[in-house]
């Protein structure tokens, strides 16, 4: 499939829902954080996938701000999770000129998850290639929330008028302020729906649900199809097909 892609029309910003752990767990007759652990394969292949192709931003629906409503023995063991894959493949997406960045309310981590995510940071942050942001306690809501309050507090000290604000100023306030809208946005786990992620950024991204692919299932030629998916869709942003001729 890869074969099958037009490298000069990648999307620049891929966004994914990686869901399904839980379901995928117990079509095994496993506890749902045995999914969880078989869909860090699964964000590896991504990842290698993204950086095969050279695409710029994958950005991954880490854990919502609703997971933390999931139950106390769920939502520990994806902290235990988050700690141990950072700790053992942050060095190899450093090896491989990835950055990484996150988004979100990391103060209401455990402090041993939020140390390691910001020390991968840290360590990444010169980095040039893929930059792999995860989104980690985030909620668009929540998101667009802070920046408001952000640019009121501006407004408040005079440092911004209100007529300052536009589509361009208020996306510089949002998590995302240094990477494009997205392009791309792939569900698995058969729900179509967004869930609260990236309100803003999704604004004109293509979306494709898989509905019979649960996220420990994904592998790269997966991403692959999706990318070749969007490759055949004519974006059109308000206009018309003649308009883009």
């Amino acid at each position: 499939m890869k074969e099958n892609i037009d490298l000069g029309n990648l999307p620049s910003h891929i966004a994914v829902i990686m869901d399904g752990n839980g379901r995928w767990a117990k079509q095994q007759g496993a506890m749902r954080i045995f999914g969880h652990h078989h869909g860090v394969k699964s964000v590896r292949d991504t990842v290698e996938g993204c950086v095969e192709l050279g695409i710029k931003y994958l950005t991954l629906y880490t854990f919502s701000t609703e997971n933390w409503n999931r139950p106390k023995l769920e939502v520990d063991g994806i902290m235990q999770l988050l700690v141990k894959t950072i700790a053992e493949e942050v060095p190899e997406l450093h090896k491989n000129n990835v950055r990484v960045k996150t988004i979100g309310n990391l103060d209401s981590l455990p402090a041993s998850a939020r140390k390691k995510m910001l020390d991968a940071v840290d360590l990444t942050k010169n980095n040039t290639g893929l930059t792999l942001i995860l989104a980690l306690s985030y909620s668009g809501k929540w998101e667009i929330v802070q920046a408001t309050k952000q640019i009121a507090e501006k407004i408040k000290t005079g440092q911004l008028a209100v007529d300052d604000i536009s589509e361009s100023l208020f996306s510089q306030y949002l998590a995302t302020e240094d990477a494009p809208d997205v392009d791309l946005m792939i569900r698995t786990g058969g729900d179509h729906r967004i869930s609260n992620y990236l309100l803003w950024q999704l604004a004109y991204a293509e979306l494709y649900f898989i509905d019979d692919l649960f996220w420990p299932e994904f592998r790269k030629n997966h991403l692959f199809e999706a990318i070749a998916s969007y490759q055949h869709r004519e974006r059109r942003f308000g206009k018309t097909s003649e308009q883009l001729k």
